[in-house]
């Protein structure tokens, strides 16, 4: 009569593949987990405290965002190179949110000016002029008073 076979028992390299995070060690591990615990806790504190046009709001930004084929091929035309998905995916993140700046301020553009209904072109031109005069020219890098970056 054989002997039934048995699974070998899992091993420490064996467990590494099932780690959330490889290459972690357990404080770091815990203090990821607690840090995604609040902010789960945070934003469901916010979300209970949004009113019904608020959290209307926040689902479509939620649910909204940039192609990040599209996002990849712009970049691509500015820069003349190959960018990775990684890549393509942050710079369509943080577009997301100027966008979404942009639309906040037109939205205060339209209101000051007492109109209702869709954005218009000039209301957007208004609201780029406020955040540049806000947050600064976009896109323009000032010199360091004559020093050379990345120079040997």
């Amino acid at each position: 009569m054989p002997f039934p076979t048995t699974v070998p028992a899992k091993t420490s390299k064996d467990d590494d593949d099932d780690e959330l995070y490889p290459g972690m060690d357990d404080a770091d591990y815990s203090a990821q987990l607690q840090y995604q615990t609040q902010s789960k806790a945070d934003l469901k504190l916010l979300m209970d405290n949004f009113s019904q046009e608020q959290h209307n709001r926040f689902e479509a930004y939620r649910r909204s965002a940039l192609n990040k084929g599209t996002m990849r091929k712009v970049i691509q035309s500015l820069t003349g190179q190959q960018v990775s998905q990684p890549v393509a995916q942050a710079v369509a993140g943080f577009s997301k949110v100027f966008v979404g700046e942009i639309i906040e301020r037109a939205r205060q553009a339209q209101a000051r000016s007492g109109q209702t209904g869709p954005l218009s072109p000039d209301h957007l031109r208004e609201a780029y002029r406020m955040y540049q005069l806000e947050k600064g020219a976009i896109g323009t890098a000032k010199p360091l008073k004559g020093k050379k970056l990345f120079v040997r």
